[in-house]
């Protein structure tokens, strides 16, 4: 059986290579990526490519696995071939067996059952070159591709040709909350296959430019899928994603430089910049740790994490935003299909937050401005999610793990806002996290403080 591993997509290979300047610079960059995913305990990138492949996208390719290659502890790569989102088209069959011939036996580039797996990004007009596609790689690929406009129904047809498939439908439907139902249905389709199953925690973009303006509930979809993870139990996991700003599912340290505009000027800056998401991060080691292993792993230091968006759904202007990717004047994509929601259907005016504690009693506390703080009792050793609305509350963010009257962590975030105060709505979530080891550091910090006062008091 194949070991289970988890896989981030990096989304913004071309538009970072387009922006980054020189190579060795990039290099750095690459190695600083993949230094902050292994702290999290991923495995590897994915690598989602766009045509042309000349240019920058050919040099980002491989400045990404000299820097694998690099860094200790065994990072992988693989690629997945972008066939919708290229300046030039669909892939043809030539360039994808040119990138695999010069890097499917590269030793940084991740191997399944031996054979360099391989994914897509849709691609459904070209399924017919992917036999030959393998046969020029010697003993052929570990085909997953992404062909989710098919369904899972229409994936069988492919079952000559195909080791497992990946599923893009990972987020809501509607005003919902998340379920893994499609996932077992791509399950039962793939008949034994390999299946990857996707984690996001958002989705939200505004670049009309590019026909894309709307918003899915995200909510609770972060710590929802990963235990949805545990319950389908995929071969693999594939993350969405690490850097791709526009579309307000990163989980990297925001980096200026990958932030994109649309062909219009507008820039998914307006929404991403002030927006952290790097909590995200800070409970991945424990959630890849249950999806690995057969038992709940130790527990090394006590985190609470929590996110939410700065004002009520329904207030600002929600401009070409729609709820759900629905047909609009700018959405006007193919598969657009999804019935229209309002906004403040589809998304939740609430704080999201999930505590991994040691050892009861626990108890969370949370409170927002000056209302009066609440205090939860943690009901488990490890992970505790909840959920409370700000509906008419304004104020910080504060949220932290006591035990026996004492604090253990505390985080407070930016104020949530009755309103906007331009009158524009943003419906990305800022997310924060904090720790033990924070809040350990943060004692040890103030007693060197103090030793280093009272020292300079005796000069």
């Amino acid at each position: 059986m194949l070991s289970q591993l988890l896989f981030f997509l990096c989304t913004a290979v071309a538009a970072v290579n387009a922006q980054v300047g020189p190579a060795v610079f990039a290099h750095v960059i690459w190695q600083t990526e993949i230094g902050v995913a292994q702290e999290a305990a991923i495995d590897g990138f994915v690598l989602n490519i766009g045509t042309p492949l000349a240019g920058t996208t050919q040099t980002q390719i491989s400045n990404a696995f000299t820097a694998a290659a690099a860094q200790p502890g065994g990072f992988k790569l693989l690629f997945s071939f972008d066939y919708l989102g290229g300046s030039d088209g669909a892939w043809a069959a030539t360039d994808v067996e040119s990138v695999l011939s010069q890097y499917a036996s590269n030793a940084a580039y991740y191997k399944a059952n031996g054979q360099p797996l391989v994914s897509t990004f849709e691609g459904t007009s070209n399924t017919g070159d992917w036999s030959g596609i393998s046969s020029s790689v010697p003993g052929g690929i570990y085909f997953m591709p992404d062909w989710t406009s098919l369904g899972p129904n229409g994936i069988g047809q492919y079952s000559d040709i195909i080791q497992g498939a990946f599923s893009w439908d990972m987020w809501p439907h509607g005003p919902n909350n998340s379920t893994d139902d499609v996932d077992k249905s791509w399950q039962s389709a793939l008949s034994g296959k390999s299946y990857m199953m996707g984690v996001s925690p958002w989705f939200y973009t505004n670049l009309p430019g590019y026909h894309k303006a709307w918003v899915w509930r995200g909510d609770d979809t972060w710590h929802l899928r990963w235990m949805e993870v545990l319950d389908v139990k995929p071969q693999f996991v594939e993350i969405v994603t690490w850097n791709d700003y526009g579309e307000s599912h990163y989980i990297n340290d925001i980096d200026e430089a990958g932030i994109p505009s649309d062909n219009e000027g507008n820039s998914a800056a307006t929404y991403v910049n002030g927006y952290d998401h790097s909590g995200w991060r800070s409970l991945l080691p424990y959630y890849i740790a249950l999806y690995k292993g057969n038992s709940a792993p130790a527990i090394d230091e006590e985190i609470i994490q929590y996110w939410y968006r700065l004002a009520p759904a329904a207030s600002g202007s929600a401009g070409d935003v729609t709820g759900n990717d629905c047909p609009s004047s700018v959405n006007i994509a193919p598969t657009t299909d999804s019935t229209c929601y309002p906004i403040d259907q589809i998304l939740e005016d609430a704080v999201f937050f999930t505590a991994l504690v040691e050892s009861l009693p626990a108890t969370i506390t949370f409170q927002i401005g000056n209302e009066d703080p609440e205090s939860i009792p943690a009901t488990q050793v490890g992970l505790n999610h909840f959920s409370r609305s700000f509906t008419g509350k304004t104020g910080n963010v504060t949220v932290g793990i006591e035990r026996n009257g004492s604090p253990v962590a505390s985080g407070t975030g930016p104020a949530i806002m009755d309103s906007w105060p331009n009158g524009v709505a943003i419906y990305n979530a800022w997310v924060g996290s904090a720790s033990s080891a924070n809040a350990t550091k943060r004692r040890r910090d103030l007693r060197q403080r103090k030793r280093s006062g009272r020292l300079s008091n005796q000069n």
